[in-house]
């Protein structure tokens, strides 16, 4: 058998949405503290994302995915962010937006603008399930709302239109 199995397709969106989770933990908890980019994703790697003792996956999550979202969302903010608050209410400032919805938005935008691999409808069902495991009530909608309006912006056709590779 060869080194690299391939998994089944449950087990990979199984991963894919661990990855997510754990991104957008990691992009609050770096909102919130004073630490770095990388000592984070370390840290959600060894304590997270890594093996445990027997060498068992501590938590089933995709922990490139994961790696990819963090640094893109980090090295890409100014884009990222521009690209919500062009989607956000007049006189609406993405700093009013609540820390966790904040980084729910940013990582499914960055997903949004770099994964031709999927359909909005996935990346956007993802992090809209994301918001609902966070908040009750309307957060969740706000989110598919912005995220919506976001994905016409940066993939008009379902494809990204490459405007963070600038």
């Amino acid at each position: 058998m060869s080194s690299v199995q391939k998994l089944p397709p449950d087990v990979v969106r199984m991963r894919r949405a661990g990855a997510r989770l754990a991104a957008v933990q990691a992009l609050y908890q770096l909102e919130l503290t004073e630490r770095g980019v990388s000592a984070v994703i370390r840290e959600f790697m060894e304590d997270r994302l890594g093996l445990d003792d027997d060498g068992n996956p501590v938590e089933d999550a995709d922990p490139d995915l994961f790696k990819s979202i963090v640094s893109g969302v980090v090295e890409r903010q100014e884009l990222v962010d521009k690209a919500i608050k062009n989607r956000l209410a007049k006189n609406w400032r993405l700093e009013r937006i609540d820390s966790t919805s904040r980084a729910i938005l940013r990582c499914a935008t960055l997903e949004l603008a770099t994964r031709a691999d999927l359909s909005n409808a996935i990346i956007i069902e993802e992090y809209v399930g994301i918001a609902h495991a966070f908040f009750d009530g309307d957060e969740p909608k706000f989110v598919n709302g912005v995220l919506d309006k976001v994905a016409r912006d940066v993939r008009p056709d379902g494809v990204p239109v490459g405007f963070l590779d600038t």
